[in-house]
């Protein structure tokens, strides 16, 4: 049968600077604007992501243990370029743990430093089943000997002031367990009286005994051992030994609000390689406590947002 005329024309017709003309675009079905968003998502957190573990992390402060350096509802700018740059560490906002590489950083966190960490769990736990980053302010760092006496910190001997913008509330007392909480356990601190406690480094041999075996039980499985009692003898990774050679290099984290701060005291040592970063400045400061969003804007610090952290 013979082609139409307008149906000849267009397949003859050429636009004025020779090329064919445009085909009509079809109109898009839901299920592509749906994978077209998915990409952009995806895409994001990945960035998110990757910038997160590499240079700039935004935390937000929990708790009031390191008041008034920093404030419940602070949110900060972490450096986590400056100890060693990572590999993505959780899925955000689902908060998913990944394991993770930490590539080599600029220095290691010195005393002083406030530094941002994976908190490594509760004195008896091996390890925490929330992942979860912890804020407070280096005291001591592997080697070091660190006590605290009468409230006031020393380190290899030095008495250590308190940060500038740190606190003491001597509104608050001793809990009568008190001893039996801190760490390590069943050395009897408190955290008014604490130590003298060397912070391990990689390398260093600790002597065993069935008189201290609870002090480093837990300890040796954070590095990834087992341990036991076997009658007298204590069996690491079932072999009797009276030593154990420690793997990792540690400081020990303290609050500036001092008589108000759960920390290292309470349950450990912080592992270098859980140090992710320290906080650069506060960019926002509400109350997060606050019920609702309207409320949580009339509780702005505007304030303390630009304030740099030291």
């Amino acid at each position: 049968m013979a082609k139409s005329l307008d149906e000849l024309r267009a397949r003859t017709v050429k636009t004025t600077d020779g090329k064919k003309p445009l085909q009509k675009k079809k109109p898009e079905t839901f299920g592509d604007i749906a994978l077209s968003w998915g990409k952009t998502i995806l895409g994001a957190i990945v960035m998110v992501m990757i910038i997160n573990g590499l240079l700039i992390a935004s935390f937000v402060v929990p708790t009031g243990s390191m008041e008034r350096t920093v404030m419940t509802g602070d949110f900060l700018f972490v450096n986590k370029f400056i100890y060693g740059p990572s590999t993505p560490q959780l899925i955000p906002f689902l908060n998913i743990p990944l394991p993770f590489f930490r590539f080599p950083g600029i220095r290691d966190p010195r005393k002083g430093d406030v530094i941002v960490f994976i908190f490594p769990g509760n004195r008896d736990e091996v390890k925490d089943p929330n992942f979860q980053y912890y804020l407070k302010r280096c005291v001591a760092v592997s080697g070091d000997v660190l006590e605290v006496r009468n409230n006031e910190v020393f380190v290899n001997g030095k008495a250590q002031p308190l940060a500038p913008d740190g606190v003491y509330d001597p509104t608050v007392g001793s809990r009568y367990d008190e001893a039996s909480q801190t760490f390590p356990r069943g050395k009897g601190y408190t955290r008014d009286n604490y130590g003298p406690l060397k912070i391990p480094a990689k390398g260093d041999v600790v002597q065993l005994t069935q008189q201290n075996y609870q002090e480093w039980d837990t300890f040796i499985r954070r590095e990834g051992h087992t341990v036991a009692m076997n009658g007298n003898a204590i069996l690491i990774d079932g072999k009797t030994t009276n030593t154990y050679t420690v793997e990792k290099n540690y400081c020990f984290g303290m609050g500036d609000n001092r008589d108000r701060s759960l920390d290292s005291r309470f349950w450990g040592f912080v592992p270098m390689e859980n140090v992710v970063g320290t906080p650069i400045m506060v960019y926002w400061s509400w109350d997060t406590d606050a019920p609702a969003l309207g409320d949580k804007f009339s509780t702005i610090r505007w304030g303390r947002i630009g304030t740099f952290i030291n």
